[in-house]
């Protein structure tokens, strides 16, 4: 078959250009949203250069010609260079946690002059190309710890690195790559033990301090307990396929919590949690003792996912109160409920959400918005760039932006799957991922939905760093998509 000279014109008639329209779309409404945050009373120029509204023109224009850059170059290159581009991001990681330029208590940041760069957004992609390239090689075995081991410790390197340079919530993003890793066949159970684990920690910590009754029965500690022995039980009908043992273990757990419930409320009061503790024992012992008689090994992963449920709901309370920095402390404490600071760690959120909810159905239009306007609320132009949407766009704009990622990340997730190859498909759920925790945790943070962990929203917040380095996540994979049936000469 005759192969065409030119490439190019082939690349950019395949290209996928619903992708990029939306890609535009967000531009061009996060450009506004820029405008709305950032306006004074009596500015007469958006497009300063000494306007913030001003300077994001300019990050808009360079992200455009980087994707324009990204399109023309090979797609073989991003696979041939992946490893070398992750060590140089990591090693500018590492040098970057000893920047002495702190900026509001972080050494991310690189000063150049005028310019600052953040490593860390650029290291997302760096990391995505190398896992894409580790996964995809010949005999990768996710359910095998000899490579599951390599690939964890892709994404915890960064993750060590940005931590160092005290920017935790950057670092979580990196957890977002465990979604990739349930669609390329990472058993369920692990995604089940971390939602598990996310509910341990809340349920316990939230209701800690509450007491069951008449009885010294902590109902954190008594819920939490109760969930692991339902847990374990449904466990072992669903991966060991003997709904009998199941419904036994599930019958005498509850049946036991249930007496000693009784007796400590209507006969001696006493802390139930003894009780529990030692049934949750004969649990572990009996999945133990299960496992060698049978065989099967799923016992043993259920009696270790007991046992581990167990100790990090022990450690969780250590670990908030005495590893997390105080600031993060109060902010899981005021999104549970337990504090109410709306001068300290609250009051972004409460502003935010004033602010949101002032805006209505149509919202009080372009530049009009009084919270924002008035700078109540803090980093509005950044993180909480979202307030600005609900406050000037109302309930019609907030749902529109939300659509507009929602059907980018659907259109994500239709060009991942028809990848004919894995280091492209890996690759596009990497951007899903990304792009899935980005949106989610940020809207999440302004509604006061999830912890405040200071992340940017997709095209929309303002800077360079944010806005190049999802455009190089994105349209490294539209490159990989436009060329993914290339005939190669």
């Amino acid at each position: 078959m005759e192969q065409p000279k030119d490439k190019h014109p082939g690349v950019f008639r395949s290209l996928d250009w619903v992708t990029i329209v939306i890609y535009l779309l967000l531009l061009a409404a996060g450009w506004i949203s820029v405008c709305g945050a950032c306006y004074d009373y009596g500015d007469t120029d958006l497009l300063s250069l000494s306007t913030r509204s001003g300077m994001q023109i300019v990050w808009i224009g360079a992200s455009i010609v980087i994707a324009f850059v990204l399109l023309l170059l090979d797609d073989r290159y991003y696979d041939t260079f992946a490893y070398i581009i992750y060590i140089l991001l990591l090693l500018l990681l590492f040098v970057t946690i000893f920047n002495p330029h702190s900026i509001k208590g972080s050494h991310s940041w690189i000063v150049l002059g005028p310019i600052r760069i953040q490593p860390a957004e650029f290291a997302k992609f760096a990391t995505a190309l190398a896992l894409a390239k580790f996964m995809s090689a010949y005999g990768y075995d996710i359910h095998k710890w000899k490579y599951f081991g390599p690939t964890l410790a892709i994404i915890l390197l960064p993750m060590a690195c940005i931590v160092m340079q005290r920017e935790t919530g950057s670092a979580l993003v990196y957890l977002a790559f465990f979604l990739m890793f349930y669609r390329e066949g990472m058993p369920g159970s692990i995604l089940f033990t971390a939602v598990a684990m996310v509910v341990y920690f809340v349920v316990g910590i939230r209701y800690a301090d509450n007491m069951l009754s008449i009885t010294p029965t902590s109902i954190g500690k008594y819920v939490v307990l109760l969930l692991i022995q339902l847990f374990s039980s449904a466990m072992v009908w669903v991966y060991c396929r003997d709904r009998r043992d199941a419904l036994r273990l599930l019958t005498l757990c509850l049946g036991i919590t249930l007496v000693a419930t009784l007796f400590a409320i209507y006969v001696i009061p006493f802390d139930i949690v003894w009780v529990q503790l030692v049934v949750a024992a004969l649990l572990i012992g009996y999945l133990l003792w299960q496992g060698l008689a049978t065989r099967i090994r799923n016992y043993y992963w259920i009696a270790l996912f007991a046992l581990g449920s167990m100790l990090f709901f022990n450690l969780a309370d250590y670990g908030l109160n005495h590893v997390l920095q105080a600031h993060q402390r109060t902010r899981i404490n005021v999104l549970l409920g337990l504090e109410e600071d709306l001068k300290g760690a609250g009051y972004n959120v409460h502003q935010s959400e004033i602010a949101i909810g002032s805006g209505g159905l149509e919202g009080k239009g372009f530049l009009n918005g009084t919270q924002t306007k008035l700078k109540y609320v803090p980093e509005q132009d950044t993180d909480f760039i979202f307030c600005t949407v609900g406050e000037e766009e109302g309930f019609v704009g907030s749902a529109g932006v939300l659509l507009l990622f929602l059907a980018l990340i659907l259109r994500l997730i239709h060009l991942s799957e028809r990848q004919p190859y894995r280091f492209g498909r890996v690759y596009g759920y990497c951007v899903v991922s990304i792009f899935l925790f980005h949106v989610f945790i940020n809207v999440g943070m302004v509604l006061g939905l999830t912890p405040v962990i200071g992340i940017p929203l997709p095209f929309f917040s303002y800077g360079g760093s944010s806005l190049w380095g999802f455009t190089f996540l994105l349209f490294i994979f539209l490159a990989l998509d436009a060329r993914r049936n290339l005939v190669r000469s």
